[in-house]
């Protein structure tokens, strides 16, 4: 299998451009790949592909060095719009003002793919992407046609130690043991509350993994017992009129404005803990390594969910967990004792 040389890993602005656009949760799942080369390669050049809507997010992720910004999801509605046009234009030449020693594709869909093909190379340059689908992942083969060295990778691996050994392969070092994201966080906006807060995540682009109301409002009154308030972020219209009426049985609740994800995240960061469903906002609590329960209806938490951390709990059931089985997670990752 050919991989970059040795002289051009050992160059000291080694470049190398990430090419991972959507969605949120995997976005995030990105980040220790880069915090990963950023240790292997401490003076690597890494610059980062992703969809617009994300990017404030990339910004946040340390080491990377430039965002490039697109909006596929959009063009692909009107491709042929002079406004598209204009666009698809201008990404193109902020996608190639650069030239790349290594594109590594940790996508593995067409429209990566096609990004990772218009990207320019610096001279004895290689395209690396994954050579085959895991377990629950997306996959499309252009990826493997696009790529000068497609890499083998586990069937049965979590979303981020996929990205993880995809780098380490291509750039020719081992993944180190610890896994950190990067993701940096700021003094947030939101107004604080007198008592320490817990996000509970309960919005989710799929009806089928949310988690009943009724758990929702009984473990906010375990949490007001134990001298804890609520806030509850939302995305969506729908998710705001939610927040609002579980607001409304709780006792100590703050319905959040509609955030930004860089503003998102230092909101997420000045809370006590994060209880959540399987979603983008979970996966940001986990990368800044807070106290966060996951809730999973199915059975896919070996995936996605927190790996092996002191501090962060998955809890598995069907239809769905009970608040028990969650509060008891949550009094195991936050360290406190039940009322």
């Amino acid at each position: 299998m050919r991989r970059l040389s040795r002289r051009r890993i050992e160059s000291s602005r080694l470049k190398v451009l990430i090419v991972k656009l959507s969605s949120l949760g995997d976005v995030v799942h990105a980040m220790p790949a880069v915090q990963d080369i950023r240790q292997a390669l401490p003076q690597a050049q890494i610059d980062w592909v992703v969809e617009r809507n994300f990017a404030p997010l990339v910004r946040r992720c340390a080491g990377v060095n430039r965002v490039i910004e697109c909006e596929l999801r959009r063009w692909r509605k009107s491709p042929f719009s002079a406004q598209t046009r204009f666009e698809w234009r201008a990404f193109k030449r902020e996608l190639q003002h650069e030239a790349y020693d290594a594109v590594i594709d940790l996508q593995g869909l067409t429209k990566s793919a096609l990004v990772a093909w218009l990207a320019r190379l610096a001279p004895g340059g290689k395209r690396f992407a994954l050579a085959n689908q895991t377990d629950g992942s997306g996959y499309e083969a252009p990826t493997r046609w696009v790529a000068d060295v497609a890499i083998p990778i586990e069937a049965h691996s979590h979303a981020v130690q996929r990205g993880r050994e995809l780098c380490a392969r291509a750039l020719g070092y081992a993944v180190p043991a610890a896994e950190s994201f990067g993701l940096l966080a700021y003094n947030s906006s939101v107004p604080a509350l007198s008592r320490p807060c817990v996000a509970l995540v309960h919005g989710t682009s799929r009806a089928d993994k949310q988690w009943p109301l009724a758990h929702w409002l009984e473990l906010a009154a375990r949490l007001d017992a134990a001298g804890y308030a609520v806030a509850l972020p939302h995305g969506s219209d729908a998710e705001q009129q939610r927040s609002e009426a579980m607001a409304r049985d709780m006792a100590q609740a703050l319905v959040w404005p509609r955030l930004g994800l860089d503003a998102l995240t230092d909101a997420l960061a000045g809370c006590a803990g994060v209880i959540g469903v399987d979603s983008g906002l979970s996966h940001i609590a986990v990368a800044l390594d807070l106290p966060h329960v996951q809730l999973y209806n199915f059975d896919t938490a070996w995936r996605t969910g927190p790996q092996n951390r002191l501090r962060q709990r998955s809890v598995f059931a069907t239809p769905a967990p009970s608040v028990d089985a969650v509060w008891q997670a949550w009094l195991t990752v936050s360290g406190a004792t039940a009322p």
